[in-house]
């Protein structure tokens, strides 16, 4: 009797992670999607709050990496074909490639709370982003333009951290009680 109940509890885990992966790849593609059509100033251009990203602490702090880059990668494709030009695809994956390993590495290691991996995420995001950027242009100057853009990712960060923190707790309670 207990090997059923193991292969029990394998198939409930199995569709509980097929279940947060559908829902998580559908609420970053919306998140992303209502972000690019709220006009947000927030005191430089391409400053954006990175709504999406609360998708990937939930998916990183429920899930695991490997889910997580999986949503991640399916939701900058999907979004780069049905919403914006396709070189956001190419800046999209640098900019979530190097933040999904920054903030894996940090939260393996325990370096940060949820608050730090957000923010390490934010920024590691940006530079991703101006590196794929200065390889296009063929040009670093691009970069002169980073501390602006880190200083809003260390922001945006912050505020995606303490958001996925409240995420995370009530996601994991959902999945604990069905």
């Amino acid at each position: 009797m207990p090997n059923h109940k193991k292969k029990v509890t394998e198939s409930h885990t199995s569709a509980r992670n097929a279940a947060l992966f559908g829902i998580l790849t559908a609420l970053a593609l919306v998140l992303g999607y209502v972000e690019s059509l709220v006009p947000v100033y927030l005191g430089a251009p391409g400053v954006k709050l990175g709504l999406a990203n609360l998708v990937t602490m939930v998916g990183l702090y429920c899930m695991g990496t490997k889910e997580t880059a999986l949503i991640s990668v399916v939701r900058i494709l999907l979004s780069g074909i049905l919403f914006g030009p396709p070189s956001a695809i190419l800046f999209g994956l640098a900019g979530t490639a190097l933040s999904l390993t920054v903030m894996s590495f940090s939260r393996k290691f325990r370096l940060f709370g949820m608050v730090g991996v957000s923010i390490l995420g934010g920024v590691a995001h940006n530079i991703g982003q101006f590196l794929m950027a200065a390889f296009v242009v063929n040009t670093f100057g691009v970069f002169s333009y980073l501390p602006v853009l880190l200083t809003a990712g260390c922001a945006a960060g912050a505020l995606i951290g303490l958001l996925g923190g409240i995420l995370v707790g009530r996601v994991n309670r959902f999945f604990r009680s069905v």
